[in-house]
Order: C-alpha cells, then sequence, then structure tokens
C-alpha cells in the first residue's frame, strides 16, 4: 500500500505566492513497495495556469526536472525513481500565469522505497509443544494478524501481536493458549512500521497411521498375496483419516520404508525404497486419491538397535504419515528426497 501524505508533509521554506492558494495543492505520496511503484508528488491544478515546473534535487545529487501543465480539475503525477532506503529532497515548483508573474513553491520532504518485504519461518522455528512460533521481518516489524487453526476446525487464537517497531531481523514470536485437537494451521500476516505486509501459512500438523506390517519376501518388494489384507485394513484408516481431516487442508501421504541390517547399507537402502513404493502404488490401486510421496531409509533408521547382520522383524517396518507438508521425521538419517508416485 502506499501512505497518502498532503501538504502538511511537504515542509515549505517561505510563504507561498497567494496565487497558489486558490491555483495549485500538492501532495505526496512518499512511501512504496518496491515493484509495486515509486514516491510521487502530485500536482493538483485547480484553476487556469499556463503550465508548471518541478525542480528537485536528491539528497545523492541526483537531479529531477519535470514540466508540465493541464486544465482545472487535472493531477499530474511525476513519478520520483530512487533506490531502496529513505532520501531527501529539495527544490521547488515554479507556476506560469497568463495575468501574473510567475510564482515559486518551495519544496522540501523525504521520501521511502522499500524492498520486498520477507518472512523467514525455519521448521525447527514451529514448537507445537510449546505452542509457540518464531519468525524474522526483514523491515522494522509493526504488528502481525494471527491465526491459529486445530485439526477440529476451531481457533486456538485469532488476534493481533504488537512487536512495537522492532529492528529487522529481530527474532520474533507468537504463542497461542492450549486447545483442543492438534494444530493444523498458523496463519501469519505480518506488518512492518509503514504497514507493508507480507503473510505465510504454516502446516505443522501431521498424522501417523497405526498399521500391521506388511511381510515381504527375502529382497522382494511385491506385497505377498497373503499379505493384501493388511493393507486393505490401513487403507481403510488413511481413507477415515482423510475424511475428517480433508476439509480443513489439502492433505497428502508420506511412505517409508525401513529394513533389518541383513546384507548392506546400500542394499538394503534400494530395497527399502522399492518396497516403499510398493506399498504407497498399493493405496492408490486401492482408490487413494490425494498426492503420494515414498522414501527409503534402509537400515539407518532402526526402530531396534541390533548388530549388522541381524535379522529382527520390528526393523522391517514402514511409516504411514498424512499431512500437508513434509512430516517431521523422527531420527531421520538424513534429509528425505521425497519420490512422487
Amino acid at each position: 500500500m502506499n501512505a497518502r501524505l498532503l501538504l502538511r508533509c511537504l515542509v515549505l521554506l517561505c510563504v507561498p505566492v497567494p496565487a497558489f492558494a486558490d491555483a495549485i495543492r500538492v501532495s505526496l505520496e512518499a512511501r512504496a513497495a518496491k515493484g509495486e511503484g515509486t514516491p510521487t508528488l502530485l500536482v493538483h491544478i485547480l484553476e487556469p495556469i499556463e503550465g508548471f515546473q518541478v525542480t528537485l534535487k536528491r539528497g545523492d545529487g541526483q537531479a529531477v526536472e519535470v514540466k508540465g501543465g493541464g486544465t482545472p480539475g487535472v493531477t499530474r503525477r511525476i513519478p520520483l525513481p530512487q533506490p531502496d532506503g529513505r532520501f531527501h529532497y529539495e527544490g521547488a515548483l515554479t507556476v506560469r500565469f497568463s495575468d501574473a508573474e510567475p510564482a515559486t513553491l518551495p519544496l522540501s520532504f523525504d521520501t521511502e522505497l522499500f524492498g520486498p518485504l520477507r518472512l523467514d519461518v525455519r521448521k525447527e522455528d514451529v514448537d507445537v509443544a510449546a505452542r509457540r512460533l518464531r519468525f524474522t521481518l526483514s523491515r522494522s516489524a509493526g504488528k502481525t494478524e494471527v491465526v491459529v487453526l486445530m485439526d477440529t476446525g476451531k481457533k486456538a487464537f485469532e488476534g493481533e501481536v504488537d512487536f512495537h517497531g522492532a529492528a529487522a531481523g529481530t527474532p520474533l514470536e507468537v504463542t497461542w493458549p492450549a486447545a483442543e485437537g492438534r494444530v493444523m494451521k498458523v496463519a501469519l500476516k505480518a506488518f512492518d512500521t509503514a504497514d507493508f505486509y507480507t503473510g505465510v501459512d504454516v502446516f505443522p500438523w501431521q498424522v501417523d497411521i497405526p498399521h500391521e506390517e506388511v511381510g515381504f519376501a527375502s529382497n522382494r518388494a511385491d506385497v505377498p498375496a497373503a499379505e493384501r489384507a493388511k493393507l486393505d485394513t490401513t487403507y481403510g484408516l488413511i481413507r477415515d483419516a482423510l475424511v475428517k481431516y480433508g476439509r480443513f487442508a489439502a492433505l497428502r501421504l508420506y511412505v517409508v520404508g525401513h529394513t533389518d541390517t541383513v546384507g548392506g547399507a546400500d542394499d538394503n537402502r534400494a530395497l527399502s525404497l522399492r518396497r516403499a513404493r510398493s506399498l504407497a502404488a498399493a493405496f492408490r490401486q486401492r482408490g487413494l486419491r490425494v498426492p503420494v510421496f515414498y522414501e527409503g531409509f534402509g537400515e539407518q533408521s532402526l526402530a531396534v538397535r541390533t548388530p549388522d547382520e541381524t535379522a529382527e522383524a520390528r526393523n522391517r517396518r514402514a511409516e504411514y504419515i498424512i499431512a500437508v507438508e513434509e512430516p517431521s521425521l523422527k531420527d531421520a538419517p538424513f534429509t528425505p528426497r521425497w519420490h512422487p508416485l
């Protein structure tokens, strides 16, 4: 948005010639966001004139000179292109009349051009258990409008948090009271001190689907016929969760595969990835329509710590997670490279 400042924002260096009172009015759009415009001087023509000339010098020495005119009722806009930041201008507006001597109005004012307003939230800055979210703004912070939506459909919080002009880059924090359910979404709309704003929606929500593990044949990734009933049951739980929570956000299914320590680590990683894909495809074949992603950790994230070459059934497992954004995984050995099905 632009903040429009009228004549009171122009510092007059001398008493204007009386003709200005009826013929000309000057106002200033002093602030602008980069990419959305520039600060602008406006000359409002109220009575007949022959023309006008604006002569300005910016604080860094850059000169601006514009000639114009118009009939009563016309407003001439004079853009003031400038780099990011605050600048001071000094100069004058000279008006020519057909029946009087030219009159000059000295001008002195400040403008400001803002670069993009950035709001940064890292994954580790969202602490659902502590009911807290931290973030930073790239400019001085005015206030933030916050909405915290639970997966019950109710709002744990909706309101404003004032940051009183905290400097750019200062860690800022919003908190919310305890409420029934899990936090589905935290919506932030952050304003700088000039009332420019930006926003972000954060979705820390995820649900792990309980299930009975599918038993695969040694070094195989196809689901045995005798194990398919387990996937039927699990698919029913996934479908129920999607119906229950899908009205609040667009959901996805994430499938993670794990193996025990029998065999080489690289081979186990590849095997777990193939099995995760096989499970994901089985849910798709049963009618799943949401986006599905899969990853395999092999023997690198054991549920039960064992020596190498140990056959441990509890480590031959999968995880089924419903989430809006990439889920947080406990003891992930590396950042998942989620593969879309």
